[in-house]
């Protein structure tokens, strides 16, 4: 028991049983302020005497009064309001291990008072406990024994048994180890101080393992999962229980799922790969699933795909940018016995140089920085297909000699990975490059050029082929109409006209960008070309008409008689009107200025 003043902070008187818990005499109590026996607590203190003073009794946990020998205290704390002129408490500190240990012999005592009846009973506890453990380990799927602190077997349930191939008797007080754990899966020898079970009642810790076997009698082994457990009493080790389960139908079967997994996450990604490519090459548009015009360099060039269709020759198409070489190499797929695989196509211009052989032929995973996974190659991706290498002049000359091997062999090897693939592809090449004359400069392999030369096609340019124009024009405006959603656009004979005129530099493509422009800028639903004007083909700026429905070629004074009948025809229909909307020069696809000069030339009266 303490006195203690809270006002003055000091303690007022201290009896012995004080002393003896503190370890401090009553002098050094009394000397010292009140806050000094509890350190680091002055909040806590403050509290607990403010409740005693307010309530006249409180109590607490929190207070952990200084000891003298610096002795860890678990206390307590008990105050009551003393009467008096001075604010003081009594304050009670109770020793709460001393109390729990009294009331353990307190317990142990009146168990002992209960004499025999009550020990009997507890023995007829520990038999009932003991033989359901006994039924526990003979119900058991998992094999269960125990090995004591020498190694030598306990028990050992019918479960491990009936998988190790030994009886009971002849397993205990043996060296388990040396029985059934002897060896490892590969016939290296395992010693006993790298055993996990040995280990686990070495340094108490519990041992979880999965790639190790056990042995059986005839000599076998199976691969097992086992938990080593140590046993404990009163802090000392006695030994372990080993659980084990046979795992060999489970790794079977993990290894079946795994292979099967395999396959289908390479078919997926084969499949995904696939689609990823087919999805780029299909285009909305029309013009994508056929070669349009009626020209005989048309006709020609079709006649020249049926040839070339039925067989696997490789193709090289020839040709300025924009003529089509991808439509071209596109039909001869669809009219070949491939049609039902993939057409895989490879922009040669747009790969950049260091990654040429991973697109080409893929890679395994780890062959450069980044390659996360394997990637399957456009090689691979085209199996049984067409392969389609535009822009073909662009490769690298050092990647050229790897692409005639796989053209001549028919075999590859992924980057980074030494297996050996075998092909069967198909191949259509195209540029819009000289490749004799890329050859003599040494940028091109001869033996590669001749190897892609087998079937020579070449692209017609639209120049070439004039009469297609209108027919391409007006397919062309009906794609436009429709994504524009403009369906009262149409394109006039003078439209089709001025745009036979036209020398077509960008060919095909920039047809149908001129297309597009103009329905565009389209009013009224006539359309508004933005064209440079055509260069002169005689004396006067007469329009070069295209030819006659049969074919024959007007002469010079014939076109002058064809456009002065067209002017005229023009001012007919317009009323007389040049300028403006409705007026010739629109009907014509001319500038008014334009118009006015030829009239001149061709002596047109104006109405």
């Amino acid at each position: 028991m303490l006195v203690i003043d809270p006002q003055a902070d000091r303690v007022a008187d201290a009896n012995a049983a004080a002393e003896r818990l503190l370890g401090l005499t009553r002098a050094d109590l009394c000397a010292a302020p009140a806050s000094a026996l509890f350190p680091d607590q002055r909040a806590a203190l403050v509290v607990f005497t403010q409740g005693v003073l307010a309530k006249g009794q409180w109590w607490t946990h929190d207070l952990r009064p200084r000891h003298g020998a610096e002795k860890a205290l678990r206390l307590e704390a008990a105050g009551s309001a003393l009467s008096g002129e001075t604010a003081t408490i009594l304050i009670t500190l109770f020793d709460l291990d001393e109390r729990e240990r009294r009331r353990i012999d307190r317990e142990a005592d009146e168990h002992m008072r209960a004499g025999l009846p009550e020990w009997q009973r507890m023995e007829r506890i520990f038999r009932d406990i003991e033989r359901e453990n006994r039924l526990i380990l003979r119900a058991a799927g998992e094999g269960i024994y125990g090995v004591n602190a020498d190694g030598l077997t306990t028990f050992v349930n019918p479960a491990a048994e009936r998988m190790l191939g030994w009886a009971s008797a002849d397993l205990v007080c043996r060296d388990m180890h040396a029985a059934v754990h002897h060896t490892h899966a590969d016939g290296g020898p395992y010693p006993h101080r790298d055993c996990p079970i040995y280990a686990a009642f070495r340094d108490g810790a519990v041992r979880q393992v999965e790639d190790e076997v056990f042995w059986r009698r005839d000599g076998t082994c199976f691969p097992v999962e086992y938990t080593s457990t140590p046993i404990r009493d009163r802090g000392q080790l006695l030994g372990a229980v080993i659980v084990f389960r046979d795992v060999s139908q489970r790794r079977e079967a993990e290894a079946r799922l795994k292979a099967a997994l395999a396959e289908v996450d390479s078919l997926r990604e084969r499949l995904e790969q696939e689609n990823a490519y087919l999805k780029e090459e299909i285009r909305a548009e029309s013009h994508h699933q056929g070669i349009i015009g009626r020209s005989p360099a048309i006709e020609a060039v079709l006649r020249q795909i049926d040839v070339v269709a039925g067989t696997d020759a490789t193709v090289l198409v020839t040709g300025e940018s924009g003529t089509g070489k991808e439509l071209i190499a596109r039909a001869i797929h669809e009219a070949s016995r491939r049609r039902d695989r993939p057409l895989i196509r490879v922009n040669c211009a747009a790969i950049p140089r260091d990654l040429f052989e991973s697109e080409f032929f893929g890679h395994a995973r780890g062959a450069f920085t980044g390659a996360l996974r394997d990637r399957v190659g456009r090689f691979e991706l085209a199996e049984a297909g067409t392969l389609f290498l535009d822009e073909v002049g662009e490769i690298p000359l050092d990647l050229q000699g790897k692409l005639l091997r796989v053209l001549q062999e028919r075999q590859f090897e992924r980057v980074g990975e030494a297996r050996t693939r075998t092909v069967d592809v198909r191949l259509i090449a195209a540029t819009n490059r000289d490749l004799r004359e890329e050859v003599r400069r040494g940028r091109f392999r001869e033996d590669l050029y001749f190897r892609l030369n087998v079937f020579p096609l070449t692209s017609i340019p639209l120049r070439e082929r004039r009469e297609d124009v209108p027919l391409l024009a007006g397919h062309f405006l009906k794609g436009a109409a429709r994504r524009l959603n403009r369906p009262d656009l149409r394109l006039t004979e003078a439209d089709a006209r001025r745009l036979a005129r036209y020398d077509w530099p960008g060919n095909v493509r920039e047809l149908e960008n001129v297309i597009e422009r103009a329905a565009i800028l389209a009013e009224r639903g006539r359309l508004r070309f933005d064209l440079p004007e055509s260069r002169p083909s005689g004396p006067a700026a007469i329009p070069m008409e295209t030819a006659t429905e049969d074919q024959r070629p007007l002469s010079e004074e014939g076109r002058r008689l064809r456009a002065r009948a067209e002017i005229e025809a023009a001012l007919r229909i317009s009323g007389g009107k040049v300028f403006g909307a409705g007026g010739a020069a629109e009907l014509l696809g001319l500038r008014p200025t334009t118009l006015m000069s030829r009239m001149k030339v061709l002596g047109v009266a104006r109405p």
